[in-house]
């Protein structure tokens, strides 16, 4: 995680806003899924869950380091 931590850092905040715009969208069509049906795997909604945690983290972090700046 700390690896995908590292990549999300290099992205712009728009992108990663849109980054996670997707993932949402991800995680909404597997709980749809979920209630319609089996899912194959259980463990991809904590795996998009974290992954939407991380993204707000660096967002919220860039954005604190933009307010230091000023």
């Amino acid at each position: 995680m700390k690896r995908k931590a590292e990549e999300i850092r290099q992205l712009d905040i728009d992108d990663i806003k849109q980054k996670i715009d997707t993932l949402e969208k991800g995680l909404y069509n597997l709980r749809y899924q979920s209630q319609t049906s089996r899912v194959e795997k259980p463990n991809r909604f904590k795996e998009l869950r974290k992954e939407i945690a991380v993204c707000k983290t660096v967002i919220r972090e860039k954005e604190l380091a933009d307010a230091r700046k000023q």
